[in-house]
C-alpha cells in the first residue's frame, strides 16, 4: 500500500509499505544483478550504508544458480541474507540487451543464454513463476523494452503486445501467490510503461495499464540512448497519466542529475548501475562533480573523497590512499569507491525526502545541479 505523505510541486514524498517492511520514497534501489552488489559488497553493507531495497534480475538468477535453487534455498531473502525489500526486473530488459541472443514471438522469447549458449524459453508466465520462485517483494511484469530509435510502427506493435503479456502476468502472479508452497504469497506486481519516444504512444498506454490496478507502475525504455532532454519530455507527459496514489518507478536511472529532475516531475522509485559500475572504475560521486581517483593530483592528498560524508571510505581512509589500491589493483579500493557511491545515492534520496517534507525542493534541486556541475 502506498500512502501519500506531501507533495511539493509534482514531486512526491511517500511510503510504500509491503510483507518486507517500509520503504520511503523517492527511493534508489541498490542493483544486485546476481544477488549481490558488484564490488565485495555485502548485505550488511547495505545495512551500514542505509540501503532501503535491493534489486535483482530474474533471467540472471534464472541462469544461474537457477530459481528453483534459490527457492530450495527459502528464497533471495534467506539466500542472500538480506530482511528488507526486494524488487526483482522481469527479464524484460534482457529482450533488449541480447538483442542477438533472441527471437520475440506472441507467447514469449527464445533466448541463448549468454553464459553456455542453452536455450530459454520465457514468457509472462515462466516470469511470474520465476520470480515467485524468488519470492521478491515486488515483482516486475514482462515487457519488452523496444529501442529509443525504433520505427513507429514497430513500437506500437511492440507495446501492444506488451500490454497482453501484462493481463498474462497479472493472471499468473494471482494464481501463484495462491498456491500453498509459494514463499511470499503478498508478492507485489509493477506494470511497466512503453512506447520508446513516441508520447501519444506512452500516454494512451499508460491510460491501458493505470486501469489494471496494479502495485505500482514503471516507466521503461528510457536511458537507452536517447537525450536526457527527450528523457524528460516523456517524463512530463506520461508521469501525470498514471495513478499519483500508486508508486512510479523510472527503470534504470541514472546520474544524479537525472533523479533530481525526475523527482520534480513525481517520480518515487529508481535503480541504476551507475554508482557499483563508476565505483569499480575510481570513478566517485561527490556534492561538488565527479571525481577520478586514478587522477595523479591526488596521489598526495590526504582528504576523504568527501569532507563530512559517514560512509565507510570517508571516516577513515584518504584520497591518495584509496587511489594507491586503486593502482595496485587490489580489491579493496574498488569496494570502497563502491560503498561510497551507493552511500551517496541512499543519501542524496535522505536528502530529496527532506527537502519535499520541508517544501522547498525547487530550491534544493537548484542548489544541487549546480553543484554536479562543478569539479572538486
Amino acid at each position: 500500500m502506498y500512502k501519500l505523505i506531501k507533495r511539493d510541486g509534482k514531486a512526491k514524498r511517500g511510503e510504500f509499505h509491503t510483507v518486507h517492511g517500509v520503504i520511503q520514497t523517492p527511493v534508489f534501489m541498490n542493483v544486485g544483478t546476481a544477488a549481490a552488489i558488484k564490488g565485495a559488497v555485502s548485505t550488511e553493507d547495505l545495512q551500514q550504508i542505509g540501503t532501503q531495497v535491493e534489486l535483482s534480475n530474474t533471467y540472471h538468477l534464472h541462469v544461474r544458480p537457477g530459481d528453483q535453487v534459490v527457492k530450495k534455498m527459502g528464497g533471495l531473502h534467506k539466500f542472500m541474507v538480506w530482511d528488507k525489500p526486494i524488487l526483482t526486473d522481469s527479464g524484460g530488459f534482457q529482450v533488449f540487451s541480447l538483442a542477438g541472443l533472441r527471437k520475440i514471438k506472441e507467447e514469449g522469447v527464445y533466448f541463448n543464454s549468454h553464459v553456455d549458449g542453452r536455450k530459454i524459453f520465457m514468457g509472462p508466465e515462466q516470469s511470474m513463476q520465476i520470480q515467485s520462485n524468488l519470492a521478491s517483494t515486488i515483482a516486475m511484469a514482462f515487457d519488452e523494452c523496444p529501442s529509443s530509435v525504433a520505427e513507429r510502427e514497430y513500437v506500437q506493435r511492440s507495446v501492444e503486445r506488451t500490454t497482453r503479456w501484462l493481463h498474462r502476468c497479472k493472471e499468473e502472479m494471482a494464481r501463484l501467490n495462491s498456491l500453498p508452497d509459494t514463499i511470499n504469497q503478498h508478492q507485489m506486481l509493477f506494470g511497466i510503461n512503453q512506447g520508446a519516444i513516441y508520447e501519444d504512444i506512452r500516454i494512451e498506454h499508460a491510460q491501458q495499464i493505470r486501469e489494471l490496478d496494479l502495485d505500482g507502475y514503471a516507466v521503461g525504455g528510457l536511458a537507452v540512448g536517447e537525450s536526457h532532454e527527450e528523457m524528460y519530455r516523456i517524463l512530463d507527459a506520461v508521469v501525470p497519466e498514471l495513478p499519483v496514489d500508486k508508486p512510479t518507478y523510472l527503470m534504470g536511472v541514472g546520474t544524479p542529475a537525472n533523479i533530481l529532475e525526475a523527482v520534480d516531475r513525481g517520480v518515487d522509485f529508481f535503480d541504476c548501475v551507475y554508482p557499483s559500475r563508476n565505483g569499480r572504475h575510481g570513478h566517485v560521486y561527490t556534492n561538488h562533480g565527479k571525481l577520478n581517483l586514478f587522477n595523479a593530483k591526488y596521489e598526495l592528498d590526504p582528504k576523504p573523497i568527501e569532507e563530512g560524508c559517514q560512509c565507510p571510505a570517508c571516516r577513515h581512509y584518504s584520497r591518495a590512499y584509496i587511489r594507491h589500491l586503486l593502482k595496485a589493483k587490489e580489491m579493496l579500493g574498488m569496494r570502497l569507491c563502491v560503498l561510497h557511491n551507493l552511500y551517496f545515492y541512499n543519501h542524496l534520496m535522505e536528502e530529496i525526502r527532506d527537502a519535499i517534507e520541508a517544501g522547498n525542493y525547487k530550491a534544493f534541486k537548484k542548489e544541487k545541479l549546480s553543484g554536479f556541475e562543478n569539479n572538486a
